[in-house]
């Protein structure tokens, strides 16, 4: 009997050392952010370039010799359900995450994944408090942060559209606020330029029939958009409507199909900024046409970004030797990686280098790029 028990606790031993993170059969990574509602394709895209980067990487051995394994959840674009979202990828084993995509949500959800140790990297979320405060020591991203794409905005609404007059209307989230805020103080600082018109609406209104007049009265040359593409979609229909003359310029929270889709023939001649175009890259081709197999269309805004986090998590990882924090956190700002998106690394603040964004117009339908 004393020697049945004492096998008993032997196996019981193991299986539980065995179901350790440290002995997992696969690395789990978590991937956070809005795959349902009105902002659900920017989510998507970053999911599916998770996917395609984890298939191109397990058919390469892994990390570390292992599998990788996808933990999903979805945020719905709201920072209390990304931080519900979040302890549910904790309590999963995630052992290293993506996301999010709404800058507000990976505010929120960071906190935890913080105290949980664990490296995140954004292919999205552009507010410049994740790396700029030293409050996210854990945080990357792979897109440049929103002080980068202010600094461009107001240059060439000021020197290449001639704007006198400027209405910056945003949707009151840390996203947008944030951009406009800072839009402000980079006019103020070019000088020049007059803010006529500095607003905040609800997102998801039925009707913003009050804004578009308020920009109307104000005379603005050009009205800069703090926010995502379904609201404005809505705004820039109501202001060629009504034939108001204003120029409509949104950060990159507009760029992409999915706005010019909603908008229809109302989203001609208006601008946005985003990030660069790589389309040249042979790697951005290469996955591209990996996702056009796979999910029959085109890749989404956030794809390729989404798959450089993968790879440089990936790369971290081997470099370190181990998922260690302090040793992958280390290899990440040491090494760069040739990316759909360009070679880039990241600076002591966890920001991209090599990536940065342009200016786009929609011309004929479509997002070209235009500095």
């Amino acid at each position: 009997m004393k020697s049945f028990v004492k096998t008993l606790v032997l196996a019981l031993f193991a299986a539980m050392v065995f179901a350790a993170p440290g002995f997992a059969d696969t690395i789990k990574l978590g991937v956070g952010g809005v795959i349902s509602g009105d902002l659900a394709p920017y989510g998507i895209s970053s999911l599916r370039g998770c996917e395609v980067a984890v298939e191109d990487i397990n058919a390469k051995g892994g990390i570390l010799g292992k599998k990788v394994e996808l933990l999903i959840g979805d945020d719905v674009c709201k920072p209390e359900i990304a931080v519900n979202m979040a302890t549910k990828l904790i309590s999963d084993g995630a052992q290293m995450v993506v996301g999010h995509v709404c800058s507000g949500c990976t505010i929120a959800a960071n906190k935890l994944y913080k105290d949980a140790n664990l490296i995140v990297i954004s292919p999205a979320s552009t507010n410049d408090d994740l790396t700029l405060k030293g409050e996210h020591p854990n945080f990357f991203r792979t897109i440049a942060y929103d002080g980068a794409q202010a600094d461009l905005m107001t240059s060439f609404a000021k020197n290449d559209l001639k704007a006198k007059k400027i209405a910056l209307v945003h949707d009151k989230g840390d996203y947008g606020k944030g951009q406009m805020e800072l839009a402000k103080a980079y006019f103020e600082k070019l000088g020049g330029v007059e803010i006529v018109l500095f607003e905040g609406v609800t997102t998801g209104a039925v009707d913003y029939t009050a804004i578009v007049q308020k920009i109307k009265r104000s005379k603005a040359e050009v009205t800069m958009w703090g926010g995502y593409h379904s609201d404005a979609s809505k705004i820039v229909g109501l202001i060629k409507k009504k034939r108001v003359k204003t120029t409509f310029f949104g950060g990159d929270g507009i760029i992409g199909d999915n706005f010019t889709t909603l908008a229809g023939k109302y989203s001609e001649g208006v601008y946005a900024t985003g990030p660069n175009d790589t389309s040249g890259n042979p790697l951005y081709q290469e996955i591209s046409k990996k996702h056009q197999k796979k999910y029959g269309e085109d890749p989404g805004t956030f794809f390729h970004n989404a798959y450089a986090c993968v790879q440089a998590l990936a790369n971290a990882a081997e470099k370190a030797g181990s998922l260690d924090y302090d040793k992958m956190h280390a290899a990440l700002k040491a090494n760069k990686i040739d990316s759909p998106i360009g070679k880039i690394g990241f600076d002591q603040n966890g920001d991209v280098i090599g990536a940065g964004f342009s200016v786009y117009k929609v011309i004929d339908g479509k997002y070209t790029q235009v500095n």
